[in-house]
């Protein structure tokens, strides 16, 4: 791999990057060192969505019980495994199941996606065993569906026995895993339209009346900004809660498990990531480099303090010219570190060149990262496109 490119290490200080692109980044008034931060929770952890950074955990590899936040697993399997136009018939086992429930009834039909919409607002167990039956053939093959997500997105402190979150053993996970699941989940259009909904409406089979549900998650209406995700409580897990908001462009996820204050934590958790790590924009596309014939082919954003702000330094990689990806336009990579940990990168291509005026692809088609906060790019060389998002 070393032999096909040429490390061009311009070692670039923060300032001096930014002036090689031709942009710099807006004044900010946020403090260098962030305040302290501490929760009621047992565990907890905040991300970045756009980066997948963690800006904040405690106790947050911690394997604990974490009631229907299993539910968003369910969710974004169900989604990606299944039609949503498909119809869902509700079987004996989920008929009458225990927990919250949405009253589904033996062979009642509806479809797919109407029923996660019960699963999510109302936290459905009746719905999450039909659609886990529906999508995975049985609970079971489900379950099998939903461990291998895991271990594909990296949860490492995660298994899952069910898909609903009642207590059982051997059902887990942590509070660093799960807001590592939700930044991949909210990146899920479907998902991310369903979990923001305060109230939806679904046709009733058995009524004139459609079913309503509302959305138990109160941080919609309590916060700024609040566009999901999910609530979670039994016995013994207690009050779970995992939460998201948007300001400014920057999305933020919330995770708390066995809080008893998780509302006021959560809206302290996300006022502290807003104020302290703001998404700086650190390439746009078709931007220049200054001094070579390249131009930045994607954009990039990372949150960032104000003290880490002059902790970056840049680096061009070249791409070696008898190589597949130069015959497909791509001239190298602009790689940024911070503490020479590599945060990301983005391709550049030749100044004028047509890939430049292509769509800047989706997140989730271009965005690689990991739990360690470390964002890498990675190509398809026969198509010429991004690897879609791997974690480890």
């Amino acid at each position: 791999m070393i032999s096909n490119v040429k490390i061009a290490r311009i070692s670039l200080l923060f300032g001096l990057a930014f002036c090689l692109l031709g942009t710099s980044l807006p004044a900010s008034g946020y403090a260098a060192e962030p305040e302290p931060l501490s929760t009621h929770a047992s565990a907890s952890a905040l991300i970045d969505v756009t980066s997948g950074r963690l800006l904040y955990s405690e106790d947050g590899d911690k394997p604990m019980l974490i009631a229907s936040l299993t539910k968003i697993m369910t969710a974004i399997v169900a989604i990606e495994h299944g039609n949503l136009s498909g119809t869902v018939k509700t079987g004996k086992r989920a008929v009458g199941k225990e927990g919250s429930s949405i009253y589904l009834q033996l062979n009642e039909e509806m479809k797919l996606q109407d029923m996660l919409y019960g699963l999510m607002l109302r936290s459905g167990n009746d719905a999450a065993t039909a659609i886990a039956e529906h999508v995975g053939g049985s609970e079971e093959g489900f379950v099998v569906l939903m461990n291998e997500k895991a271990a594909f997105l990296g949860m490492t402190n995660s298994q899952f026995k069910n898909p609903h979150g009642l207590d059982e053993k051997g059902h887990y996970s942590s509070a660093n895993d799960l807001a590592k699941l939700t930044a991949y989940a909210l990146r899920n259009p479907v998902f991310a339209e369903i979990v923001s909904t305060p109230v939806k409406q679904v046709p009733n089979p058995h009524e004139q009346w459609q079913y309503k549900w509302v959305n138990k998650n109160k941080m919609l209406q309590m916060y700024e900004g609040a566009d999901g995700v999910k609530t979670g409580y039994t016995k013994q897990a207690l009050r779970c809660l995992v939460s998201s908001a948007t300001r400014g462009g920057q999305q933020l996820a919330a995770v708390t498990l066995s809080d008893g204050d998780d509302w006021a934590d959560h809206r302290q958790m996300l006022d502290w990531g807003f104020k302290h790590y703001p998404l700086a924009q650190l390439a746009g596309k078709g931007q220049a480099l200054a001094g070579y014939p390249y131009a930045v082919g994607q954009s990039f954003s990372y949150p960032l303090t104000e003290e880490e702000k002059g902790q970056l330094t840049s680096r061009l990689v070249v791409v070696n010219k008898a190589t597949t990806r130069y015959a497909l336009g791509e001239r190298g990579t602009l790689e940024w570190y911070m503490n020479e940990a590599k945060i990301g990168a983005v391709p550049i291509y030749d100044t004028g060149s047509s890939r430049l005026t292509l769509p800047e692809r989706k997140k989730a088609e271009a965005d690689v990262f990991f739990n360690d906060g470390v964002r890498k790019e990675s190509y398809l060389a026969a198509a010429g496109v991004a690897i879609r998002a791997l974690f480890r």
